[in-house]
Order: C-alpha cells, then sequence, then structure tokens
C-alpha cells in the first residue's frame, strides 16, 4: 500500500474514534503512536523510540519528552503530546523548545494527534526555530506535504536531506501566511506596491488606499476564482467543466438613473464601436469591448450630489472625479470625455 494511501486509511479510522479520545494517554496509543509506526518506527523498542526522555534543563531536573526518537545512538527527534481535544499553542511549543535545547536533537515535534508541527534549528544551532517548517494535519492529507513527510520515514532517514528541504519550506509557510494576511485584509505598504505607478501615479492619501485596498482584496479573489475555472476546464471536458466551474454571480439590476447618465455620454461620443454597460453593487460602468480594464467611466447615484468618474489612462493621474445634479451637466466636461474615449481606443 502507498504511503498517502496509508495515512488516508489512518485518517479515516481517526474520524470513527475520535470522539471517544478525550485524554493524553488516549491520544498517545490510538493515534500519536500508530502514526509513527506508518513511518516505520517500532514505538516498543525502547532503545529506537524512547518514552519520558530526560530533559533535563539547566537547574530544573526530572524534565522529560514525551517521546524521543533515538537515530544512531543519538536523540535526533523529540516528539511533545497533547490531547487531542487541545488547540496546540504558543506555550506548548516553548515546552518543546526547553527540551530541544537540552538535547543533541535536529528535529523536534509538537502535536496532539491530529495537527503534526516540525521543528528545527535552522536559524541558530541547538536552538529551536519558533516556527514550524511543516504543519502536517491528519484530517485535511495534501499531497505535497505528504511527500516531505515522508521523509521522516525510518527508511531512508537522511538528517541533511530534511534539513535542505526545510530551509525551503520554513520560508515558504512564512511567505505563505502573509500572503493569507493581504487576502484577508491588504495592508497600506502592500496596496501602494501594487497600484504603484502603472495604476495610480497621483498622490497616495489615506482616501485612495482605503479605496484602493477594496480594489486590490476584490482582484485577488476574482484572480484565483480565474485560475481555479481555467484548471477546471483544462482538465476535464468541457461538459462537465461547466457543472463544476463556480457560477457567475448575475450583475445586479441598472436602475433607470445610472442607464441615462451612460447614454448621455454614449450619445456625447457618437461612436459606433462596441461600447458595453456593466453594473457593480455600488455603481455602473461603461467599457469599450470586452475588456474590463478599458473601462471609460463610472457612475455613482447618490440621495445627493451623484458622482461621475472618468478613467484617465495615463501615468499621472488614474481617475477623474465630477460632481452633479442633473445628467446635462456632464455636457461640460465633454472634451474630457473625447479625451479619455481617444486614449481607450489607444489601448
Amino acid at each position: 500500500m502507498e504511503f498517502v494511501e496509508k495515512l488516508t486509511d489512518f485518517a479515516n479510522r481517526i474520524e470513527r474514534i475520535r470522539r471517544n479520545i478525550l485524554t493524553e494517554e488516549a491520544t498517545k496509543t490510538s493515534i500519536i503512536l500508530p502514526f509513527f509506526q506508518i513511518l516505520g518506527y517500532d514505538v516498543f523498542n525502547p532503545c529506537e523510540f524512547v518514552p519520558e526522555y530526560t530533559a533535563d534543563a539547566g537547574v530544573k531536573k526530572g524534565e522529560k519528552v514525551d517521546y524521543a526518537i533515538i537515530i544512531d545512538e543519538e536523540p535526533l527527534i523529540l516528539i511533545e503530546a497533547k490531547p487531542a481535544n487541545t488547540e496546540l499553542m504558543a506555550k506548548h511549543t516553548s515546552q518543546l523548545m526547553r527540551y530541544f535545547s537540552v538535547t543533541n536533537a535536529r528535529f523536534g515535534i509538537l502535536t496532539n494527534g491530529i495537527t503534526y508541527q516540525f521543528y528545527s534549528d535552522l536559524d541558530e544551532p541547538n536552538k529551536m526555530d519558533a516556527i514550524p517548517f511543516l504543519n502536517f494535519d491528519i484530517s485535511n492529507i495534501k499531497k505535497d506535504v505528504a511527500d516531505e513527510l515522508k521523509r521522516f520515514r525510518k527508511e531512508g532517514f537522511d538528517v541533511r536531506s530534511i534539513l535542505d528541504s526545510a530551509s525551503d519550506l520554513k520560508y515558504m509557510t512564512i511567505v505563505k501566511n502573509i500572503i493569507a494576511e493581504q487576502f484577508q485584509d491588504p495592508s497600506n505598504q502592500f496596496v501602494r506596491a501594487i497600484i504603484s505607478k502603472k495604476v495610480y501615479g497621483g498622490t497616495k492619501t489615506k482616501a485612495v488606499l482605503d479605496k484602493f485596498k477594496i480594489i486590490v482584496q476584490k482582484a485577488f479573489n476574482e484572480y484565483i476564482n480565474d485560475v481555479i475555472s481555467e484548471r477546471i476546464s483544462n482538465a476535464i471536458s468541457p461538459d462537465v467543466a461547466s457543472t463544476l466551474m463556480p457560477k457567475e454571480k448575475s450583475d445586479p439590476a441598472m436602475i433607470p438613473e445610472e442607464k441615462k447618465v451612460l447614454d448621455f455620454v454614449k450619445n456625447m461620443l457618437r461612436t459606433d464601436l462596441d461600447i458595453k454597460y456593466r453594473k457593480t453593487s455600488r455603481y455602473a460602468y461603461m467599457q469599450l469591448g470586452e475588456l474590463s480594464t478599458k473601462w471609460i467611466c463610472r457612475v455613482y447615484i447618490r440621495k445627493e450630489k451623484h458622482l461621475f468618474v472618468l478613467h484617465r489612462f495615463d501615468n499621472t493621474t488614474y481617475e477623474c472625479e465630477y460632481y452633479f445634479d442633473d445628467v446635462e451637466q456632464l455636457g461640460m466636461i465633454r472634451d474630457f470625455v473625447a479625451d479619455t474615449f481617444e486614449k481607450c481606443k489607444g489601448l
């Protein structure tokens, strides 16, 4: 049986018995020891898999880590276990870190039987890193993570190979965490970097950054959805893909006031080119052809002053805003509208 298949069968078993695993000892015997058996270790051989391994820290004697895996007569892997219903926290990491520093271990594993956090001393020799280089969740087995886990099998265990991979994995984890944070709540610094001169060449005021934060967050989500949709459609037949691909949300209905403004602008342009109207929850806009980047103007209908926005298509100003009460007032900026349209056609 393949390694991933063994893990999957094991995960299914845990799902069936998990509700009955209420203590640390039950977690050890029912989940943790069988897990390391899958990795090929003889958990009943005290010369190889040592329970309650002594790791005295300074003047504090009698400190014991739950398990130590002995390889070439050295405790290379320390394992600190917690009950399955315990969320792994920084205080548990600190405990393992203390044990790590007083042994010759190269790897530390903190686990509640479901989640396994793998640590090493990549930053400073004999001092365990605060950030794990590998996180493995038995309830959510990912092939790339399982492939890294294979390196910890007794058969073919190689410290140098693991450490070489661990360094990249650690920084990959940090970068992924940062990306996840930016997806959820883009920072002002990140928004500045994204919009730069190619998107917005004007002064990055707080109002501008707040506005673009929403745009950047939405762009992230749409990009990911596009990538997923493309991969699905490339991997399976078109008929099946159409049933699996995310359904596009229908645009909100355009209100008469919005259409009136867009019609007025279109009449000003006097063009036979393909002008399309689009609608979001906040505004309606006009674009040339199918590309959303070639939008010409936006209109925000409000209770008091309405807002009309022109796309400038240059590196000095991203857009120009005009407030109006009556659509006829937009005739005063006819030349600006025409200039915007000409630049849009030139893209």
